[in-house]
């Protein structure tokens, strides 16, 4: 579902992503693990056309990522950010419903409210909360209320942000077991950026490693304590020393 060729990407002299190669299939949740600053957010950002690669190729469905009507392209997708991005002038409906209400995903007003009414019962809030705003509600809750968000209007593909930030380790539980219900019940395609490892156990079906702007190593989940790559096992296992250089 998702191609990157050799992607290449700059800013200033900061080079990004140096050759990122990377094939995500259809159906599948796909982790990119990497410390701070390594390039996962370019990656993803670069797939949504939202960043221009200086170089390399990036194919969505086997087509030019970003070819043909943008706003066609993006229905296609949906996120879940890292901050929970609610809007709190919005009541939590109408944040969930925010796509079912404008542009090419406009649907009438009482209809979208059902939608969003549905996806938050789905991820375990109840109806009464439709009407409550971002500032009444728990941390937990809110990332709640962005999964909701992000699969309020059924997309193809899913991103998923760091999706346990900030959370306690039951509620990160909680939110884990969701993404992974979810994306098998709607046959998705998952991309997912993070740094928690409970969290790659949980929703992964293959993990990708990304240091030096390029993918260390690949591969399925169940494989990954015994990939052999020092990159990798120097990151899971959360030692100091390795190749993975250690700010100090």
């Amino acid at each position: 579902m998702i191609r990157m060729e050799n992607v290449h990407k700059a800013f200033g002299d900061n080079q990004v992503l140096n050759g990122m190669t990377l094939e995500i299939p259809k159906g599948t949740s796909m982790v990119i693990i990497g410390g701070s600053g390594t390039g996962k957010s370019v990656a993803l950002k670069s797939i949504l056309g939202l960043i221009k690669p200086d170089s390399g190729q990036i194919y969505v469905d086997g087509k030019p990522a970003g070819s043909g009507d943008r706003d066609k392209f993006l229905a296609r997708f949906g996120m879940l950010f890292q901050g929970g991005a609610l809007f709190d002038s919005l009541p939590v409906w109408q944040n969930v419903a925010f796509r079912l209400l404008r542009g090419a995903l406009k649907r009438p007003t009482e209809e979208a409210r059902a939608i969003a009414v549905e996806k938050l019962r789905r991820v375990g809030l109840k109806a009464n909360v439709a009407d409550l705003f971002p500032s009444e509600l728990s941390g937990g809750m809110q990332k709640r209320v962005g999964l909701a968000r992000a699969i309020a209007a059924e997309p193809e593909i899913i991103f998923f942000d760091e999706p346990t930030t900030g959370l306690d380790p039951i509620m990160s539980g909680v939110i884990n077991d969701l993404i992974r219900e979810i994306v098998v019940e709607m046959g998705a395609t998952a991309m997912t950026i993070t740094h928690d490892m409970t969290s790659v156990r949980a929703i992964a079906d293959n993990v990708a490693m990304l240091h030096g702007g390029v993918i260390q190593w690949t591969g399925p989940v169940a494989e990954m304590d015994h990939s052999g790559d020092p990159y990798m096992e120097q990151f899971i296992h959360g030692r100091a020393e390795g190749p993975i250089e250690a700010v100090r």
